[in-house]
């Protein structure tokens, strides 16, 4: 298994348990907790896909579906080991936007792309499984709040195209980069960093 696939399918397993944890906080049904799982995880990778002109991962190899439903039943039976409901939502969904976001930004370079189109795939590929997911869970999506989201994952790519211009080994550059948007959006949710308003006060008050 390449390295790609493994960061593929990793990005899934977590992008479908935080589907899974944000149905259930919602007391949805095993439908519904299924879809949500399911969505989530391909939702970012579907779009990417569409935008490339290329085939649907999770259409041509049936693994990927394997993989969702085998992750979205572990987080249903395993739902009481999975302690602070909240706290493990946002742990799975980090990890989830920085594997993806490598994974986009790897597409983008297999076909050519410019930069800076490629770190935005990454960055689309990363968020919009969740957008999706917060948008059918009637919650406003963390992407347009003042939450630092995507601009982790704008910073994860921009510090793999840097690593790239380094003669260092493609892994570590992988590592690195997935690690530079985990630790941004840690450190934000943490410390409570968020990007400038252009509302004053009285605009929020009112």
């Amino acid at each position: 298994m390449n390295i790609s696939l493994l960061i593929d399918i990793l990005g899934m397993v977590a992008f479908a348990i935080s589907g899974v944890l944000t149905a259930m906080q919602k007391r949805m049904d095993v439908f519904g907790i299924f879809i949500i799982a399911f969505v989530t995880a391909v939702g970012g990778g579907t779009l990417r896909d569409l935008l490339l002109n290329t085939d649907i991962v999770w259409m041509q190899n049936m693994t990927y579906l394997y993989v969702i439903f085998f992750s979205a039943v572990f987080a249903v039976v395993f739902r009481k080991k999975l302690n602070y409901l909240r706290r493990s939502l946002f742990l799975f969904d980090t990890v989830g936007i920085a594997l993806y976001t490598i994974v986009g930004v790897e597409k983008g370079i297999a076909f050519g792309l410019h930069p800076i189109i490629c770190v935005a795939l990454g960055t689309m590929s990363a968020c919009f499984g969740g957008v999706t997911r917060d948008i059918l869970c009637n919650e406003i999506p963390i992407i347009f709040r003042k939450e630092i989201y995507a601009t982790a994952c704008i910073l994860g790519g921009l510090v793999y195209f840097l690593l790239s211009n380094f003669s260092m080994d493609s892994n570590w550059i992988v590592v690195i980069s997935g690690a530079v948007v985990f630790a941004v959006r840690l450190l934000a949710v943490r410390f409570h960093l968020s990007l400038p308003s252009v509302y004053s006060k009285d605009e929020l008050n009112s």
